[in-house]
């Protein structure tokens, strides 16, 4: 087994930047300060608990890429448990006592809110000045603004996973299927499996958010990028036929029994071993399962026998099959009290060295271009990377930007779209009532 195999294995999945829901901000005044300002003789980094690899990364770069940094401003760095952790930020912030940098909140409205506020670093406008702005990757970009609605970038990519099809090579060869460039390939490929007695889809029913990707990833390669931030905007709705048409596709795949007999029943992990034992075909996953992919252990199926297809093309959608389904999993912020030119110094070979330190140590694939990738890289990761590389731009999964109670029922209801026992209609409606809550 190789070295970058061995530290994949140790990665838990990061489906997605989740929170426990924000509370409204009180009495959070910025106190920010330009950078050159008054130092405090240290760099203070706050994180969870769970989460080795972000603080491990940091002491990596204190001894090698940022020693001059650290030098003058020690790294320092306090966790706590995750459960709590948007409150905990908002008490902080209350306090003017965020650390330097720290992780994101896990709510995107509760960083909107901190971006409001003049609380976190603009980093488009300093990574700039600091001539390191091309090291953040288009995709990662794109996806950190989609999140906050923003036209510039507030926190940094130390994670990118991005989604779509994983496929069995040896099933879709024996019977005649190619990787699907359409929606209607995709179509015609399930049924060419379904009739040769195959499943043709494996998703965690029970979960849900595998059934809701796909719905809104519909939606966006059907209407386009911006198709639901427009919702979010208000500018259209759910329930509205050009809407409710992505979660009737999906469930027209339900009703024809593509996703099982008892999708409802799955979960992540019941799902992850029947695909890497070859209990069907297509598997939408994101790239955090490379950790399950790469080990021999898990995966009996063989690693060269797993492919990769972007969600498909919806023929003549105003979406773009380039732009890969994404979330930047942990992301950072940096915080305007007390930014200086230490702070500035330690933000600078941060964005210069995480991605490279990593992807060596941790096998984290990340947001930040890499300079030199590590010899024995499994080649799914390899894969990964250069699609990240390669992507026009990326878009956010169904949920971003509902609200937790549209979260809920979305999530709750995604099952019974891959049962065939809920229509489109009646999940978007679910749905649009949820989040008008």
């Amino acid at each position: 087994m190789t070295t970058a195999t061995t530290r994949l294995r140790r990665l838990l999945p990061a489906v997605a930047v989740l929170g426990a829901g924000a509370i409204v901000l009180a009495g959070c005044a910025g106190g920010s300060e330009e950078s050159g300002g008054e130092g405090t003789g240290e760099f203070t980094y706050f994180g969870q608990t769970e989460n080795t690899t972000i603080i491990g990364t940091l002491e990596s770069l204190a001894e090698a890429g940022c020693v001059d940094a650290a030098g003058v401003a020690p790294l320092t760095a306090d966790a706590i448990p995750g459960s709590n952790w948007d409150q905990q930020l908002q008490l902080l912030a209350g306090q003017g006592a965020l650390s330097n940098m720290s992780m994101a909140a896990g709510t995107p409205s509760l960083m909107k809110e901190f971006i409001e506020n003049d609380q976190v670093v603009n980093l488009s406008e300093e990574l700039e000045k600091l001539g390191v702005a091309d090291k953040i990757l288009p995709a990662a970009e794109s996806t950190l603004k989609a999140l906050y609605d923003s036209e510039d970038l507030y926190s940094l990519p130390t994670e990118l996973n991005i989604e779509g099809f994983w496929y069995n090579k040896a099933i879709l060869e024996e019977n005649g299927v190619e990787a699907p460039a359409t929606w209607d390939d995709l179509v015609d490929a399930a049924a060419t499996l379904e009739a040769a007695g195959v499943q043709p889809f494996i998703a965690a029913g029970q979960d849900g958010w595998p059934i809701t990707r796909l719905v809104g990833n519909y939606i966006l390669r059907d209407l386009g990028a911006d198709a639901l931030q427009k919702v979010a905007d208000g500018e259209a709705s759910l329930t509205d036929p050009e809407y409710v048409a992505g979660a009737d596709a999906i469930a027209a795949l339900g009703a024809e029994g593509y996703f099982g007999a008892a999708p409802g029943s799955i979960d992540y992990t019941t799902a992850m071993n029947q695909f890497l034992t070859g209990g069907g075909a297509f598997f939408y996953m994101g790239s955090w399962a490379l950790g399950n992919f790469n080990n021999p252990e898990e995966n009996t199926i063989g690693v060269e026998n797993i492919g990769f297809a972007p969600f498909p093309a919806v023929e003549g959608g105003a979406g773009d099959i380039n732009e890969v389904p994404a979330n930047a999993g942990i992301p950072v912020m940096f915080t305007t009290q007390d930014y200086n030119d230490e702070t500035a110094e330690w933000l600078k070979c941060v964005v210069e060295g995480y991605g490279d330190t990593a992807l060596a140590e941790s096998g984290v694939i990340t947001g930040f271009a890499i300079d030199e990738a590590p010899s024995d890289l499994p080649e799914l990761t390899t894969l990964v990377q250069d699609t990240i590389a390669e992507a026009s731009g990326s878009v956010l999964w169904f949920e971003a930007t509902f609200t937790p109670e549209g979260t809920t029922v979305s999530q709750t209801n995604g099952g019974g779209l891959a049962s065939g026992t809920l229509s489109g209609e009646e999940f978007m409606q679910l749905v649009e009532a949820a989040n008008e809550g």
